[in-house]
């Protein structure tokens, strides 16, 4: 059940708020449990067993932790379960085949449906037993409170990945934390409709033309073709992710949860380690803080840093999909960085913010196609016909890919993306100002509201009419 689905924007989110304040404090964070475990078990019982039991080893675990003279052993434990769990439904399928490329047949070739938002609870699971363990946090010994930090549904499919420290002063349903005044519910619908229309009018857009240049092969198609559907590539994964985020905060907002905030424009980034602070910036940090870090983060010597950074970013491209398409894109930024730290970034530093800005442009675009090809070979396909400024086959017009509205959005997109903001410093004060909205501002709410709940509802009658017919 996506955010943007009239299941949950019709029925889902109004009947929870609804019970949630209906109902007196004491049993809000029982409400939103029931809610969160009913929003994941909407993907899938088995799915929704699957949490409650993480939930319920973490929680326990968390406790034990506070308790044992020797967290290590018992916090390397609860981290390969955590991980265990996480491998077997997202990377067991990918390891057998690679392994089965090498030596064909050796081992069956598991593909468990994938249950929702694991690679962000397991996350969250994890930094939540390693701050115990280090003593930064004291273990929940309330488990419904837990459930929620751990489950909250708005935040559980897409993150933002959360800290126990962030959250525990708001965990308390009848802490002032948790107070919803009239200035907070109104910066919760500000966000939450940026969000939806980041995800329906933009994205979900955008992602016909990326879909339609994918779906061809790329040694087919003329280079123009490619640069365009690789351009709307760019932008849709950013309003897609980057309006899932928002939602997520506005969602957290209704209940009296704040949630962290995940992106800071980050196309207008002028490095690659500066586009990373910038990006997912929930995720970066948490591999910063329970990896890199761990692993000796710059305190070593040039060259293990280096391999610091390289290890850290292969798990990070592996974390978002398990391909070797993704290693290889964790892998690029990873030496993207290591040059940064061996002389690029002086040498960038000296540059025009231009020129800076155009390079972080150039080198997430170019990965970027590695990381949205539908396949590695495809990805180095793309890239070949690109730089050779292929001719491609004949009868693939731009017509056929984009039409003149969705070139349209397509420009809006790249504006929007940090351009304006940057250039009008007011309207992105105005975009995250928490005060109730001015007659302007809300005015604006109203026609994005009114546009993404028209995309949304055209997609699920367009839906309904192709399962009739």
């Amino acid at each position: 059940m996506a955010f943007s689905s009239v299941q949950f924007l019709f029925v889902f989110l109004p009947l929870a708020m609804a019970v949630y304040y209906l109902l007196p404090k004491v049993l809000r964070n029982a409400v939103l449990c029931g809610f969160s475990l009913l929003f994941f078990a909407w993907s899938g019982l088995r799915g929704a067993a699957l949490l409650v039991g993480l939930a319920a080893l973490t929680w326990l675990g968390g406790l034990a932790l506070a308790r044992v003279p020797h967290k290590k052993l018992l916090l390397a434990l609860l981290v390969a379960a955590n991980l265990g769990v996480l491998g077997l439904f997202k990377y067991a399928g990918f390891a057998a085949q690679t392994v089965n490329a090498l030596v064909p047949g050796l081992l069956p070739v598991l593909s468990p449906a994938l249950p929702l938002g694991i690679s962000f609870y397991v996350f969250t699971a994890i930094s939540y037993c390693a701050d115990v363990a280090a003593g930064r946090v004291q273990p929940a010994r309330n488990p419904l409170r837990f459930f929620v930090f751990l489950a909250f549904f708005g935040h559980g499919p897409s993150g933002p990945i959360v800290r126990y420290a962030q959250q525990e002063p708001q965990l308390d349903a009848r802490s002032q934390a948790r107070r919803l005044t009239a200035d907070r519910f109104c910066y919760g619908i500000k966000r939450f409709v940026f969000g939806l229309a980041k995800k329906a009018v933009i994205a979900d857009q955008l992602a016909l033309i990326c879909q339609r240049v994918t779906s061809v092969p790329a040694d087919t198609l003329p280079a123009p073709i490619l640069v365009l559907g690789y351009t709307a590539y760019m932008m849709q994964l950013y309003f897609d992710f980057s309006g899932y985020s928002d939602m997520a905060i506005g969602i957290g907002t209704f209940f009296g949860l704040e949630l962290p905030e995940n992106f800071n424009y980050p196309y207008l980034a002028q490095s690659v380690g500066e586009y990373w602070r910038r990006w997912h910036i929930s995720l970066s940090s948490w591999f910063r803080d329970y990896l890199y870090i761990p692993l000796g983060g710059s305190r070593c010597g040039t060259a293990r840093t280096c391999l610091n950074l390289l290890i850290v970013f292969a798990l990070t491209g592996l974390w978002h999909g398990a391909a070797w398409q993704y290693v290889v894109f964790g892998l690029l930024h990873g030496a993207l960085l290591c040059l940064e730290r061996l002389g690029l970034r002086s040498l960038l530093e000296k540059a025009p913010a231009a020129l800076r800005h155009l390079y972080t442009v150039a080198a997430l675009w170019l990965t970027l196609i590695i990381f949205g090809a539908p396949g590695l070979d495809q990805g180095l396909a793309a890239l070949h016909g690109i730089f050779t400024w292929q001719q491609g086959a004949p009868g693939y017009t731009l017509a056929a890919f984009a039409d003149t509205k969705l070139l349209l959005i397509l420009l809006a997109a790249v504006l929007l993306c940090g351009p304006l903001q940057a250039a009008l410093p007011r309207l992105k004060r105005a975009l995250y100002d928490r005060t109730t909205p001015g007659p302007a501002m809300t005015a604006g709410l109203l026609v994005l509201l009114f546009l993404g709940l028209m995309r949304v509802t055209a997609g699920t009658y367009s839906a309904f009419i192709y399962f009739q017919f």
